[in-house]
């Protein structure tokens, strides 16, 4: 199978080198950036490179439009790809987004944090696919494939609500844990005293629901410690807002 790529982004750089070497040959890589879209196109060993404007149909088998979610209708309006199978990878975007630039269409999201200077080298990505016709399905599927293990169907309204929990098991997740790097580093305690707790945190909820393992003083409904813990706080209102809405989320969900 032959494959282009639109972007030059983590996604773009991580899609495109599990492809290849799977042995499916891309034949082209186009962007906004020139210079970005170069070294990807040198990474991957291609000689034409150039806009999204330069993009031919039957070009390649498939196209992955691996751009920014507010990217891709702006880029999708770009192109008319009656041959070509055109794949995007965002999780919070409908295939009906790019359903005036192919016919065959479909999406293929990894439910996972991608970094290009620190990719995965294993296979233990989540990724959901959809499609809108039988060609494209088949496509999504033979790619999705190379990259993963974990490859299942899911629609953009099951996505969608993916998405968000995706959003915030991991990127709330981490700024609460910026947060509390912070607090350490102010108070002069070292925050990595708290990786054996995060570690536990992680290791329990592979053995049960998260919902019935919850502790703390919320879970307690300890007010004595979360009125001193709020005054702790009083120098970062912003903290305190999160650290309230939180307990109170808790405290609801104790009581249905």
């Amino acid at each position: 199978m032959t494959f282009s790529i639109i972007g030059n982004g983590n996604i773009a750089w991580f899609f495109g080198g599990r492809i290849a070497a799977a042995r499916h040959r891309c034949v082209g890589v186009f962007g906004r950036n020139p210079e970005a879209t170069r070294q990807l196109a040198d990474f991957l060993l291609v000689e034409k490179c150039g806009k999204v404007e330069d993009l031919e149909d039957k070009l390649s088998d498939i196209c992955l439009l691996a751009v920014s979610d507010n990217a891709i209708p702006e880029v999708a309006s770009k192109l008319k790809l009656k041959k070509t199978v055109l794949i995007h990878t965002a999780g919070a975007v409908s295939i009906d987004s790019i359903q005036n630039a192919a016919p065959d269409r479909a999406v293929l999201w990894p439910v996972y944090s991608i970094v290009r200077t620190n990719p995965p080298g294993h296979r233990d990505i989540p990724c959901a696919w959809e499609a809108s016709s039988d060609r494209a399905k088949r496509m999504v599927q033979e790619i999705g494939h190379t990259i993963t293990d974990h490859l299942f169907e899911a629609r953009y309204d099951q996505r969608k609500w993916l998405h968000i929990s995706a959003v915030i098991s991991n990127n709330f997740i981490n700024h609460l844990l910026a947060i509390c790097e912070q607090i350490c580093t102010e108070n002069k305690v070292p925050f990595s005293t708290l990786m054996p707790i995060i570690e536990q945190t992680i290791e329990r909820i592979r053995q049960g629901s998260p919902r019935n393992l919850q502790t703390g003083p919320a879970a307690r409904n300890d007010e004595n410690t979360i009125s001193t813990q709020l005054n702790l706080l009083e120098n970062h209102p912003a903290w305190q807002k999160i650290y309230e809405a939180i307990t109170e989320s808790i405290k609801n969900d104790r009581n249905r």
